[in-house]
């Protein structure tokens, strides 16, 4: 990385008003590295493949995941190209905030809010899905009690163990997100080739993509596999981390919008096979899906005790590099608005470790308030799906108002470097659209009744809760003193907090 393009990076955030407070260490790769990782196609689409069996069966699995995957494509090209003219960690909130015109603190708030709301449930349902498989695979190895407290055990040490990752610094992490990428890929073709190798039996291609199973007490099928879409689109969540990361990134004007689509695409291609190989392995649908860890119960059925034991290891692995991610770029978002004056605390939770240059309270504010998410799971069984509900919502919403108000803005949005030309206002309005879609979507019951503490879809009240608190909290209070993103300082001001930060480290 050369000097001018470092001084050109520097210089970019300065013309935002903020200062080089993170060490820029993350090149294109690593920060395509850290979405690509968040999404984990061996976290989402196998933490969830318990819910897809029961949720419309094969055919939502193998027809709805490049269904949904084409819609996101359209919702991460929107926001790359937001991205690109607004490389900071503030991400989406400070999108919000420079497209929103006359009430651009109010955008801004309430966009924040719900990316926070999140990026807290993005962690919460990829660590507790690790925590899943993490006891699956001690069960196999050491005969580990497979029930909701000894779970949640494993959550909370998961949690401990990807907060301390981060404190170390951004090098270290950058480092375990190279690796992950190839962990994905290499892993995916060790799975897929042997459930398509191995077993004696396999699925047809008929069951595989046109299979329709409902467990969940609903009638109407196109209900349940309008539902049974949440495998997809929860799996497709967390690529705004590229934007979140830009400020640690060379050239982040191109690398971010580059790390949002690039980690869509290969996902989408990657997580089809993988879901089309694992359906096809399936031995015993009604004993698998009965199983506490579906996934793991297919792979020793599919290849014995000791490879299906291997795979399961490769998933666990793969989790376990996804929710260090997810906890990295939580921090990033809560780092930001913090710094912003924007979160209760905040000169707490926006305070850098000179030594590391990483906002460490924030990872574990991070860390906290996603094991305070996972809690519900001790009396709740669907709990887990709401959780995996709360953070499309709650992403997908901060994703479409920063992508609303450009498409508002019309040509008065200054395009970056990364750009979609004539294609701005087609696929920005499908993508709004979608969005739309699937927020309501996901706030519907997943299991029939709908209205007992057993079936109750809780994502609605997380979703409420927010919507109370920060929409109470701008009218009472904050609409008076919330002016957006703060600047801080002058070049010269700018300079100073970097040269103490440089001193103190």
């Amino acid at each position: 990385m050369s000097v001018q393009a470092r001084d050109s990076d520097v210089e970019a955030l300065h013309r935002m008003g903020y200062a080089q407070e993170l060490r820029r260490r993350m090149s294109t790769f690593s920060n395509f590295a850290v979405s690509f990782t968040i999404i984990s196609i061996l976290s989402g689409c196998l933490t969830l493949y318990a819910y897809g069996m029961n949720t419309g069966g094969p055919i939502v699995m193998n027809i709805g995941w490049p269904i949904v995957g084409i819609f996101v494509t359209l919702v991460g090209l929107a926001m790359a190209e937001v991205c690109s003219s607004y490389p900071t960690a503030g991400g989406l909130y400070y999108w919000a905030a420079k497209l929103g015109g006359t009430n651009s603190a109010a955008w801004s708030w309430f966009t924040g809010w719900f990316n926070l709301l999140g990026q807290v449930a993005v962690t919460a349902g990829i660590d507790f899905g690790a925590a899943f498989f993490t006891s699956a695979l001690l069960n196999q190895l050491f005969g580990y009690t497979l029930d909701p407290p000894h779970i949640i055990g494993v959550y909370a040490v998961i949690l401990f163990l990807h907060g301390l990752l981060n404190t170390f610094g951004v090098r270290l992490v950058a480092i375990l997100n190279d690796i992950s990428v190839w962990w994905h890929l290499v892993g995916v073709l060790i799975i897929v080739g042997a459930l398509f190798f191995i077993p004696s039996h396999h699925q047809s291609a008929q069951f595989v993509f046109t299979a329709f199973v409902n467990n969940t007490g609903f009638g109407s099928s196109v209900y349940v596999f309008l539902i049974g879409l949440l495998l997809a689109q929860y799996t497709f969540t967390g690529y705004d981390a590229s934007a979140h990361m830009t400020e640690e990134t060379h050239n982040a004007a191109i690398a971010g919008p580059r790390g949002i689509v690039y980690s869509i695409v290969v996902s989408l291609f990657a997580g089809w096979l993988l879901l089309i190989g694992v359906t096809s392995a399936i031995q015993d649908y009604g004993k698998e899906v009965a199983a506490v860890v579906p996934p793991a119960q297919i792979f020793v059925d599919a290849v014995g005790q000791n490879l299906g034991t291997f795979l399961l290891f490769i998933v666990v692995g793969a989790q376990f590099y996804c929710g260090m991610s997810s906890v990295t770029a939580n921090s990033r978002m809560i780092y930001a608005f913090s710094r912003d004056g924007a979160v209760p605390g905040s000169q707490f939770w926006h305070r850098i470790n000179p030594r590391t240059r990483t906002p460490t309270n924030s990872i574990w504010f991070a860390a906290v308030g996603a094991f305070i998410l996972g809690l519900p799971y001790l009396w709740n069984p669907v709990a887990y799906a709401a959780v995996t509900s709360i953070a499309v919502i709650g992403l997908y919403i901060a994703y479409g108002i920063p992508i609303l108000l450009r498409l508002l803005a019309g040509e008065k949005f200054q395009r970056g470097p990364w750009h979609l030309g004539r294609w701005s206002y087609v696929i920005g309005w499908i993508a709004v659209i979608w969005i739309a879609f699937i927020a309501i979507l996901f706030i519907l019951p997943q299991a029939a009744p709908g209205t007992t503490l057993t079936t109750f879809n809780y994502s609605i009240v997380a979703v409420a809760v927010v919507l109370l608190y920060a929409g109470g909290y701008w009218f009472l209070s904050a609409k008076n003193w919330f002016k957006g993103p703060k600047v801080q300082g002058t070049t010269e001001e700018l300079a100073k907090i970097e040269a103490e930060l440089a001193a103190a480290g």
